[in-house]
């Protein structure tokens, strides 16, 4: 009995491997699947300034990647007693500017580095609505909660994002000509916007979407995140209590297809091996004293050591 509707995953010319530094800039659904791949030890760098909705944003902070070499304390805002970039999610603010820009920086430097020799750019729209900031008529990233009739709110056109990444993305070859760009649209639903509305947004940036694909088929490719949580996960126990966000359960359905369809067979299998070791790193055991858990230590040491002398290109920095 069928009782899903399964979506076709597209062929990739192309498999991710643990020597491919993959950065990703975007929503929620970026920032999941790309803590899957640091979990693997993958060589990631996830969302350098903080979770990213709409285009625009996410095609700001690339370019300023590229062009900028550092950010100023110019750069930054001040509203409630706090300091900001509105380039930025709230998580970089802080009452102390010194502190707000040393954390800007230093996430923005690692990035910088790291597209220099990333393999691969995941990016996640969430959506097309943006919000202009009225003195300036930039669009901002977030608008930590600076009063609403401060902003004008716009939906951008498929033209307006396409021709935005046309202006950005011969820059972003030219600084790095191997990398692949993969695209996806985030299931989550912005509900704020309205039902229409939000499918009005969605369209919009799958038709930018497919526009970039288009131009550029051999740099450009596309996972269906979003047709696979419409589609096949259409029940709300995939969902948070919201029911708006995806949960637990159809992250890890995403990432198994994710991963049977973008990383390499060798790939898989080391990271099947890794299981039993991260699950030995997680586990936090009730007692801390004792012969049983110096037992545990042990194991978990052997094991990591075993693993780090088998493959020592892991990034095993990512363990905490």
């Amino acid at each position: 009995m069928k009782l899903i509707t399964k979506v076709t995953i597209p062929g990739y010319p192309f498999r991710i491997d643990h020597h491919s530094p993959v950065l990703l800039m975007g929503s929620c659904f970026t920032e999941n699947m790309g803590r899957l791949l640091e979990r693997n030890l993958f060589p990631v760098c996830i969302n350098p300034y903080g979770v990213t909705y709409n285009p625009l944003s996410v095609k700001k902070g690339l370019e300023i990647l590229v062009r900028r070499e550092t950010y100023t304390e110019n750069d930054l805002d001040h509203y409630n007693d706090l300091w900001f970039s509105f380039d930025h999610y709230t998580g970089f603010s802080s009452p102390d500017r010194g502190e707000a820009l040393e954390g800007i920086n230093r996430s923005f430097l690692k990035a910088k580095e790291f597209l220099k020799s990333a393999r691969y750019l995941v990016i996640t729209w969430g959506t097309a609505w943006v919000y202009r900031y009225n003195p300036t008529g930039e669009v901002v990233c977030n608008c930590h909660k600076i009063p609403p009739d401060q902003f004008t709110r716009s939906r951008l056109t498929v033209d307006q994002t396409v021709e935005e990444y046309l202006n950005l993305l011969p820059r972003i070859w030219e600084h790095n000509p191997d990398l692949r760009i993969i695209m996806t649209v985030s299931p989550v639903r912005h509900w704020k916007d309205g039902a229409h509305n939000n499918q009005l947004s969605k369209s919009a940036l799958l038709l930018a979407t497919d526009a970039l694909i288009s131009k550029f088929p051999d740099k450009i490719f596309y996972f269906p995140s979003y047709e696979i949580v419409m589609d096949e996960l259409r029940d709300y126990r995939f969902f948070e209590k919201d029911m708006l966000h995806t949960n637990a359960l159809a992250t890890q359905y995403i990432w198994e297809i994710f991963t049977d369809a973008l990383l390499s067979g060798k790939t898989r299998k080391i990271n099947q091996e890794l299981q039993s070791l991260l699950k030995l790193l997680e586990h936090r055991p009730l007692h801390t004293g004792g012969e049983p858990y110096r037992k545990l230590i042990k194991k978990r040491d052997n094991k990591l050591g075993e693993m780090k002398e088998k493959y020592p290109f892991l990034a095993w920095d990512n363990l905490k």
